[in-house]
């Protein structure tokens, strides 16, 4: 499959549709332009790509990476061309000189020397900037090798089209203005051959699927699937989830969150068409699908207008078996993420076929095979075909391919923090025994997750509510391996590669030695234990141990000045909320004999209360804040300077007072905010360089129970915030936030260094999906009772980001956003 595609990582409304009939896609007769090849047996010439001019499309992805190593490597004389689209600011020439620096290109610049290989690259290699939907293309080539494509198997039906079917129908059409008739090498996949059985020729595919048709129904899809998004009662029921979800965060998270889920409504829905679609005609996938579109629009387009043109169809690309080094691979390709989940432990069973084929290639042979055809061009009209694959010569039956998977995680486990992963033993039940198994077990998982998000947040339940996310992330991952894999585990069709065998046994000895593609030589034992396996686990572990460094240094607080430590109160700092305080001065204020009055009336009060918290923590303070009217100012002030302030500090938590030192003593700005009113916060000035709080309304020397402004809570926090930083010159993406409730989360999210404090179930999985700081600070209290014991650390004056003071509580720091 070129450039490899790789499995989304949900899609959690594409259903797997009926299976279709094998015979589907079989018509009457063959396609009338698309000519067999003949049945002469070329010989490649050593130097047949000698200066030449050689175009190559999907440049920066796997098989492109591999092809242009090839081609600088061996083929001195060569001159080769680059579509390379512009990201972001990024322009193509910067994006190769990025590309150049990647392992394939490593031992070539070894052995011919960095100077001389940038050289070599600045004489012989340029780049066309654009991409598949505009080119212009230059009037002297000789080959083109068309290897970009989609790198999904389940892109939106509207995506993939415009990728592998624009992308080809615009390569043609620019090829067509620019007047050059090159040899194109068109790169497809051996899965074109779809839900057959049973031998699958090197020719042009029999089906009567009109490509203009399929492409113009596609993009229409996005159009209508949008419409139908935006209907009033998909709408509405999308506000619904989303206002129960992330009320607490603000009308705009909101907001945000039902048009997240809007989108994501469009494109599960168009995902699932693209696969309905699919295998309607006979196909796996979209992708396969789109494939063999393209096949036809080059047949059409290209051929058929009297050029010459390969098609070459690889089966499933993996590492690579000896060039330019044994197990070069670049990031998962189709089989490795089921390979890692196996490995993980997430895949109890499989609804593989133990007998079916699993046609795996490695990169290399795929390549050489490339090139080979590249340098064997047919006569013009008539186009060729190459399977460049493995079922037809060397089989690999898929429990062989399993035994092997066991064998080595048996004798490789995976680490964890718990110990090594024991791996699975798998019985091959069948699809339908495994469905009903993860449709019990989601159910399950489902409920205990009910329960726990009615639990009292703290380290035990967030414990499980982390082990029923993985329960649950291992079920998603095991129902869209078992949908997206298994016509692939469960495939009849073999590819037959007469064709690629004779295009190899025309290399000469020489050429066979290191540029042959002969399958047949391949020990799939070796290859996995000795270089596939230990590849993929290498990069594993490599991402396993680039997040424990970007840990270590998270130890550190830089010093300087322009940084903002910001705190929330309850909950953060205090292990006190604002009805405790309530009760306390209350109570303070008034005779015991009226204490079982005013419990019983707060109590009555609660229900009340709890709904409007769980609603909005701004409804909750006004809500609550209307108890203190009539409350005396000067008494209220009174009893804050004595018996409350005491009070208020002995419930400071010593690690958030640490923290707070910590970031003291690297010159940060700190800041403590909160919704509570500014009477009651007297008692923390001294913790913090500035405290915001909100402020009531007094008539006459007593409390109306009226705020003077809305509470800063939530989104109306996260606007302070950055009007903030804008007036003082701080530099939010490298301050720190903390705080534990949902309604943090706006203004957390707009710091560089968001830290999750005892958070709240909500709070949690946002944290944990933004890979953000938990820290679990015990809520035992034990703070200063008095100014005495209090202790301001000097700010040292430094220049801003030059020295460094540790962070006295480091716990489980991540890096935000990765």
């Amino acid at each position: 499959m070129t450039d490899t595609p790789t499995p989304d990582a949900e899609q959690p409304d594409a259903q797997e549709p009926e299976a279709q009939h094998p015979d589907a896609q079989e018509p009457e007769a063959q396609q009338p332009d698309a000519q067999e090849p003949t049945a002469e047996q070329p010989t490649v010439a050593p130097d047949a790509l000698d200066g030449a001019h050689v175009l190559v499309t999907g440049g920066t992805g796997f098989l492109g990476q591999a092809v242009l190593e090839r081609l600088l490597a061996d083929h001195p004389t060569t001159r080769v061309s680059l579509l390379i689209r512009k990201k972001g600011s990024v322009r193509g020439s910067d994006r190769l000189q990025t590309l150049l620096r990647k392992p394939v290109f490593k031992a070539w610049r070894e052995r011919v020397g960095a100077e001389a290989a940038a050289e070599i690259v600045a004489e012989r290699v340029s780049v066309i900037e654009g991409g598949l939907d505009e080119m212009a293309l230059p009037a002297d080539l000789d080959v083109v090798i068309h290897s970009a494509s989609t790198v999904s198997f389940d892109p939106p039906i509207d995506e993939a089209f415009a990728t592998n079917v624009g992308g080809a129908t615009t390569l043609y059409a620019a090829l067509a203005k620019s007047g050059a008739t090159p040899h194109v090498v068109h790169v497809s996949t051996a899965y074109v051959g779809g839900t057959r059985k049973g031998i699958q020729p090197e020719r042009s595919l029999a089906h009567d699927a009109d490509w203009r048709v399929e492409a113009e129904a596609a993009r229409s899809a996005r159009v209508r699937t949008e419409e139908s998004s935006r209907r009033p009662e998909v709408l509405r029921k999308l506000m619904q989830t989303a206002r129960r979800e992330h009320g607490k965060a603000g009308p705009q998270a909101v907001s945000n969150a039902a048009e997240a889920a809007r989108i994501a409504w469009v494109d599960a829905r168009l995902v699932a068409h693209g696969r309905a679609r699919a295998e309607s005609l006979g196909w796996t996938d979209v992708y396969t699908f789109t494939k063999a579109m393209a096949e036809r629009v080059a047949e059409e387009r290209w051929a058929g207008e009297g050029n010459r043109l390969s098609v070459v169809r690889p089966s499933i690309i993996e590492s690579a078996l000896a060039h330019p080094f044994p197990g070069w691979i670049d990031g998962y390709k189709v089989a490795d993420p089921l390979i890692i989940a196996y490995g993980r432990g997430q895949l109890p069973d499989f609804p593989g076929l133990p007998d079916s084929v699993l046609d795996i290639i490695p990169v290399d042979f795929v390549v050489n095979a490339i090139l080979a055809a590249a340098q064997t061009p047919p006569e013009p009209a008539a186009a060729r075909y190459f399977h460049v694959s493995s079922g037809a010569s060397n089989p690999l039956p898929f429990h062989k391919m399993y035994a092997n998977v066991h064998s080595y995680f048996t004798e490789h486990p995976i680490p964890a923090d718990a110990g090594d992963i024991s791996v699975p033993t798998w019985n091959f039940p069948g699809g339908r025994a495994i469905e009903r198994s993860i449709d019990r077990r989601q159910k399950a998982t489902t409920a205990a997750g009910r329960v726990v998000s009615h639990l009292p947040a703290n380290a035990t339940t967030r414990g499980w509510q982390d082990r029923i996310r993985k329960a649950s992330s291992d079920l998603g991952s095991l129902r869209d391996f078992t949908g997206l894999y298994r016509s692939y585990v469960q495939s009849e069709i073999v590819f037959d590669d007469q064709r690629t065998r004779a295009l190899h046994a025309s290399l000469t000895p020489e050429q066979q030695a290191d540029r042959g593609f002969d399958v047949t030589t391949i020990d799939w034992d070796d290859y996995f234990q000795r270089i596939h396996f230990p590849a993929v686990t290498t990069l594993t572990r490599a991402f396993a141990n680039r997040k424990a460094g970007a840990a270590k240094q998270q130890k550190i607080l830089p010093v300087r000045d322009d940084v903002l430590a910001v705190f929330d109160l309850e909950g953060t700092v205090l292990a006190w909320n604002l009805i405790e305080q309530y009760l306390w001065l209350r109570l303070a204020a008034t005779s015991r004999s009226r204490w079982p009055i005013e419990i019983a009336a707060l109590g009555a009060s609660m229900p009340g209360y709890i709904g409007a918290e769980l609603r909005d923590r701004g409804e909750f303070i006004r809500t609550f804040m209307r108890r203190y009217e009539g409350v005396d100012v000067a008494q209220l002030e009174k009893i804050v300077r004595g018996g409350f302030g005491k009070a208020v500090r002995s419930r400071l938590l010593p690690q958030a007072l640490e923290q707070i030192a910590a970031h003291r003593a690297a010159g940060h700005r700190t800041i403590l905010v909160t919704g509570t009113i500014d009477l009651m916060t007297a008692p923390l000035e001294p913790f913090f360089d500035e405290v915001v709080a909100g402020a009531m309304h007094a008539e006459n020397g007593r409390l109306t129970g009226y705020l003077d402004s809305p509470p800063l809570v939530d989104e109306a926090r996260g606007a302070w915030l950055t009007q903030y930083a804008e007036q003082h010159g701080m530099d939010l993406a490298h301050s720190y936030g903390y705080g534990d409730s949902h309604a943090d989360a706006a203004w957390l999210q707009l710091v560089g260094n968001p830290v999750a404090v005892n958070p709240d179930h909500t709070l949690y999985k946002l944290a944990q999906a933004g890979r953000w700081t938990v820290r679990e600070w015990a809520r035992t209290t034990g703070g200063v009772r008095s100014e005495d014991e209090l202790t301001r650390a000097p700010r040292p004056a430094q220049p801003r980001g030059e020295r460094t003071a540790e962070d006295t509580i480091p716990d489980r720091p991540t890096a935000h956003g990765v």
